[in-house]
């Protein structure tokens, strides 16, 4: 293939991946939010969360920063399918459309994003473990701050979340989230 080939490709993923600033997260419809973030809201928080939980963890933070950015990128061609969903539709597996989704960029950034998301799916590193605590810790705290704005619907989102992390900080931070204020950071230090 020839660079330009190479350059379009990844321009291709770029533009594909700008989708996910549109496309909400849906399950939080039936909590009652009738304009949930979008995914790629959720994925920017989950890297900051992850970010954190690597350095508290001992996990490598660019790693684990990179899995969180790209742990959603599927959903531009599935959505955000709802648990309930899944119950009755079957997707492809994500690495199957990561794989799609790259197959025309440079190889090395194809090599780059597909060994990615195939760690994250496979979730057996520390770094792995760690980006799937973050995925589900940001949705946890998502359901903190819906339900300080009014949605008293979220507590299966909480005790799922909170139910599905594996390291210690996790539910440290899980547990600062439950007991905090989703405005406190405006108060002047101390």
């Amino acid at each position: 293939m020839s660079e330009d080939h190479d350059t379009a490709g990844a321009m291709k993923f770029i533009f594909e991946t700008g989708v996910l600033k549109r496309a909400a997260r849906t399950g939080w419809w039936f909590a009652g939010v009738t304009q949930p973030e979008s995914i790629a809201d959720h994925s920017f928080r989950t890297a900051i969360i992850g970010l954190m939980l690597a350095a508290m963890e001992g996990a490598d933070p660019a790693r684990v920063t990179m899995l969180c950015v790209l742990h959603d990128t599927q959903e531009t061609r599935t959505t955000d399918l709802p648990h309930i969903a899944k119950r009755y539709l079957t997707a492809a597996p994500n690495t199957t459309i990561t794989a799609d989704q790259v197959a025309d960029c440079p190889p090395a950034v194809a090599d780059v994003i597909t060994a990615a998301v195939a760690e994250f799916e496979a979730g057996e590193t520390l770094e792995a473990i760690v980006a799937r605590d973050a995925d589900k810790l940001e949705c946890l705290v998502q359901a903190v701050e819906y339900r300080h704005q009014g949605i008293d619907n979220t507590q299966r989102w909480i005790d799922s979340s909170r139910a599905a992390l594996k390291t210690a900080s996790g539910h440290r931070l899980a547990d600062a989230a439950l007991a905090g204020q989703p405005l406190a950071w405006l108060e002047p230090p101390k």
